[in-house]
């Protein structure tokens, strides 16, 4: 997140992820299948960088090649994030009065995420009327391991699930991403113990956020509630209290999450 007369710097940086969704984007009721040609085409470049982006897709479960390897269609993990969204929605519903609480009361833009495999979704955002511009929209995948957000619902995932992520390369956005799986280990123990996750510049270098889970009536970290502030306007000093209102706006929702469950 920049002022508004800045340029984000999460999207000028992360091209590859741009033009990753550029190729899922091009999926429509018309083109059920897509030629490595056709990716040329609408990017602009050599076919061997076509198919980097295609195979790189196609390893993560988002493409998968079609029939006789004639052309790729979406994969599996794209039925996933449209079971996510499916799910989200009655989430969304219940959680945009507790964001649009929160955001007048921290002062700060709100965000409600959910983790699907080895990635993050933004599920809604609730903006706190300030000028600013935030890196990420609703729909918006991110990485696993940088955030408060994203560390929060990797910290009370299942274990088996936080060693596959971990036995993956991590991506590092700025000097603060922890990429350091013994690192990142230890940091999410801490979250743990503290009951929410605070970050600073390691999505983008201005950023600082602070997260709180959201829980099911089991129990069960099911999304998470965070805010997110350029850092240089909120002194360590000053996070403790911050901390406390974004746990205290998770809380509520998990109560009506659990009371929408007993009433199912």
């Amino acid at each position: 997140m920049t002022d508004a007369s800045q340029i984000s710097g999460y999207r000028s940086r992360n091209s590859t992820a741009d033009r990753a969704l550029d190729i899922l984007l091009l999926f429509d009721d018309d083109t059920l299948v897509l030629s490595a040609a056709r990716v040329c085409e609408h990017l602009n470049v050599a076919r061997s960088t076509a198919y980097r982006y295609l195979q790189s897709l196609t390893s993560m479960g988002f493409l998968e090649e079609n029939e006789g390897g004639a052309g790729f269609r979406l994969g599996p993990r794209v039925l996933d994030l449209a079971r996510l969204a499916r799910k989200g929605v009655g989430l969304s519903e219940l959680a945009r009065p507790v964001m649009r609480a929160l955001a007048q009361t921290s002062g700060y833009p709100v965000l409600l995420t959910r983790r699907t495999g080895a990635s993050v979704v933004c599920l809604e955002r609730e903006d706190a009327g300030q000028a600013l511009r935030l890196s990420y929209e609703r729909g918006q995948i991110l990485a696993p391991n940088a955030g408060a957000a994203a560390l929060v619902l990797l910290a009370w995932a299942l274990s088996q699930e936080v060693e596959e992520i971990l036995r993956t390369p991590l991506t590092r956005f700025t000097e603060a991403t922890v990429t350091d799986p013994e690192r990142l280990r230890e940091r999410l123990a801490d979250i743990r113990e503290r009951g929410y996750a605070v970050s600073r510049g390691e999505i983008d270098p201005d950023v600082l956020g602070i997260a709180a889970p959201v829980r099911g009536m089991d129990g069960q970290v099911i999304a998470a509630v965070s805010i997110a502030a350029l850092s240089y306007r909120v002194s360590d000093g000053e996070v403790p209290a911050l901390a406390e209102v974004v746990t205290k706006a998770a809380g509520e929702l998990s109560a009506q999450v659990a009371r929408m469950e007993i009433e199912k």
